[in-house]
């Protein structure tokens, strides 16, 4: 892949990619399982579709693969079961506080220091999340138990931060795609053995829920990660950066289509700073 042809179709590649990470929040309230049992079944679909879609993917573990797989695994159920309690985008706004946690574990994690302009970013993330859990939206249908659903969005950020982490420390002793793709799928393996023993009410499933689990195994995390793979070696990393952030844009328009879910305005207001801080530190 070369010239301008080639970059635009790596472009598209990771904004077909944050298109489907989009669509997750919209799915998982669709489907009428548990959040255990999407957690569990969504997982395992994805690990299947992952070593069929992406060869670097059946690449080797090394040692170091599963314990970023762990931290991978924490983020993909958190986020299924925040988005069970709370609305779709207050979890995909504090999931994308990862940056935040990012420039405060840097230092000790990857010996990456924290620069003075960094604090305007935290500054503003900081303000984003005080506003999403002071203004906490009112429990609805779709979003029972919205506090609740905050706190586990807000650990799936940690969590999401970590798995970051892991990854460039993988990539610093191997090449990133490579040593990067099987840590994804040790993810979605250590998820499905941490949920299936959870999962409920399986057996009532319909032909929609399935469609559902099929959705976002195949879709929103398997063909998502092949395109993101494709793309993200011809493209920089700020630009990449950027162009991911239309999950957390689209995330909750997806939800409103499909489930008629209205986050509140300190949601809102609070997401707007949160997405503004990760393009600002995407900057740096």
């Amino acid at each position: 892949m070369s010239g301008t042809k080639g970059t635009v179709s790596a472009r598209a590649n990771i904004v077909a990619a944050a298109l489907l990470f989009s669509t997750g929040g919209a799915a998982i309230k669709f489907c009428s399982l548990s959040g255990f049992s999407v957690a569990a079944f969504r997982s395992l679909v994805a690990a299947l579709a992952l070593v069929a879609l992406v060869p670097a993917a059946r690449a080797r573990w090394t040692w170091r693969t599963p314990l970023v797989g762990l931290a991978y695994a924490a983020t993909l159920i958190l986020f299924v079961l925040s988005n069970k309690l709370t609305t779709a985008a207050a979890a995909i706004y504090l999931q994308t506080s990862a940056p935040l946690y990012l420039l405060l574990l840097g230092p000790w994690l990857l010996g990456e220091p924290t620069r003075r302009r960094d604090f305007g970013g935290i500054a503003l993330l900081a303000a984003g999340l005080a506003l999403m859990f002071v203004g906490a939206d009112a429990p609805q249908a779709t979003a029972p138990r919205p506090l609740l659903g905050n706190v586990l969005a807000a650990a799936s950020g940690l969590t999401y931060a970590l798995m970051i982490a892991g990854l460039r420390w993988l990539g610093k002793k191997g090449g990133a795609q490579a040593s990067s793709l099987p840590a994804v799928v040790a993810g979605n393996v250590i998820a499905v053995v941490v949920c299936l023993p959870f999962a409920s009410g399986v057996a009532a499933a319909g032909a929609s829920d399935w469609g559902a689990i099929l959705f976002l195994g195949v879709f929103q995390i398997g063909l998502a990660y092949a395109c993101m793979s494709r793309g993200i070696v011809h493209v920089p990393a700020l630009t990449a950066s950027l162009l991911l952030l239309f999950e957390p844009v689209l995330n909750p328009f997806w939800t409103w289509l499909v489930e008629g879910e209205r986050p509140g305005l300190w949601t809102l207001c609070g997401g707007a700073l949160v997405l503004s801080a990760t393009a600002f530190q995407a900057r740096r």
